[in-house]
């Protein structure tokens, strides 16, 4: 394989790469920067559903822990009428949450995923 072929194969490789990116942060969650300053503004509450050990060792300033296991038992402490950002470890569990808020009345909820992305 000459060099000409061995880049436009490392260039292809990094752009399907990029793109896998791109589409599972929409299927993970992930929000903007502008939409982030948009939440906080609104007084958005944080809600990290990673285990309290996991948050522990760190979390968002702020934030409210109810590990993923709890939230059907602990909806009372969430308010509806404030926006909702959810986080964890990668943004998977976050998501379950996402769609157990949604179904649990909660108007506006949102996947921030991985909790370094709600600092």
């Amino acid at each position: 394989m000459g060099p000409v072929r061995l880049i436009l194969w490392a260039a292809a490789a990094f752009a399907a790469l990029w793109l896998l990116r791109s589409i599972l942060r929409i299927v993970r969650g992930g929000l903007t920067v502008d939409r982030w300053n948009d939440l906080k503004a609104r007084n958005a509450l944080v809600v990290d559903v990673r285990t309290s050990g996991e948050f522990a060792g760190g979390a968002a300033p702020g934030s409210l822990n109810i590990p993923l296991d709890q939230l059907p038992h602990r909806l009372e402490e969430l308010p509806k009428d404030r926006p909702l950002v959810l986080c964890c470890a990668t943004g998977s569990r976050s998501q379950y949450a996402k769609l157990f808020l949604e179904r649990s009345g909660f108007p506006e909820v949102h996947n921030a995923g991985p909790w370094r992305a709600c600092r």
